[in-house]
């Protein structure tokens, strides 16, 4: 994870530094002097030399401080902290319906296999999955939210339980578009290990088809599974952003994108690194997590 966190941490510090261009005729505007320029760019310390801003940046990363929005003066660690759990209400709920039902869906096509329910529910996936995620927020705000009233279109309130209404659609659209293709991989894993030997040898030796399935395949497919859901959580936070941004929803992705229309560099730099870190904190609760399912996996 060390050398990781360096090798991104100096990317993103190539990018914006001699890349992006100079922040300071980005915060001074078209109306602006010399002088002006230079007195933003000391603020900034952009006018030290390279390794002193690298010292600089390093420093943010470990003190969790990146300074104040360039755009509306707010802490960066404070928009970070109050985007985060609007974020986590949409998708915490949304991952565990998406890997519930995708196993449990999975498993059923895995007894049907080969059937004609099979091949109907597969060609039903590859026809949502070829459907834009614009198209199902347009098509569910219209019917569900306009049309019938269940649903709140926009809006976030203070509570959490105000915050779920507001966020069951967003959870519903979501699960609408990621279900399709995260059936079809659940299945690909879970018929990966009904041929296996194994299976044919618990068979054979009469155990009843729900056990075979429940017990000895769901563990062995569990592996894949794992690596799919953990490995997704992460870009979820920044990939939810038409979502957020659709509803109104004041979160992480949201955020992201508003930083990147007002060229907000300090809270790009903040999620960016922060992200990175989600992920290989999340890729090494991969690793202990496949200890955990399969003991015949060794931590060393």
């Amino acid at each position: 994870m060390a050398p990781t966190l360096l090798g991104v941490v100096l990317l993103v510090f190539l990018l914006f530094n001699w890349v992006g261009g100079d922040p300071a005729y980005l915060l001074a505007g078209k109306m602006s002097d010399a002088a002006s320029i230079e007195n933003i760019r000391r603020q900034l310390g952009v006018d030290q030399p390279w390794y002193v801003q690298l010292g600089i940046f390093l420093k943010q990363i470990a003190t969790f401080d990146f300074g104040q929005s360039w755009a509306t003066g707010e802490a960066v660690a404070d928009i970070i902290t109050s985007r985060l759990g609007p974020s986590l209400t949409v998708l915490v709920p949304l991952t565990v319906l998406e890997t519930v039902l995708g196993i449990a869906l999975a498993l059923a096509l895995a007894f049907l296999r080969g059937t004609l329910a099979d091949r109907a529910v597969m060609l039903a996936c590859t026809v949502g999955m070829s459907i834009s995620i614009l198209v199902y927020i347009i098509v569910f705000q219209y019917w569900l939210a306009y049309q019938a009233g269940w649903f709140p279109v926009q809006g976030w309130g203070s509570s959490l339980l105000e915050n779920l209404r507001f966020a069951a659609l967003p959870i519903l659209i979501g699960l609408a578009v990621s279900l399709a293709p995260t059936l079809r991989l659940y299945r690909s894993f879970v018929l990966d290990e009904v041929g296996q030997d194994y299976v044919r040898t618990a068979r054979a030796k009469g155990l009843p088809e729900r056990r075979v399935m429940w017990v000895h395949v769901l563990r062995n497919a569990a592996i894949p599974i794992i690596t799919h859901v953990m490995a997704n959580l992460p870009a979820m936070l920044i990939g939810a952003f038409l979502l957020e941004r659709f509803f109104g929803i004041p979160g992480i992705g949201r955020e992201v994108i508003l930083a990147v229309e007002r060229s907000d560099f300090p809270v790009i730099k903040a999620i960016t690194v922060y992200v990175a870190v989600a992920t290989m904190v999340f890729n090494l609760l991969t690793d202990v997590l496949y200890q955990a399912v399969d003991p015949r996996v060794q931590l060393k």
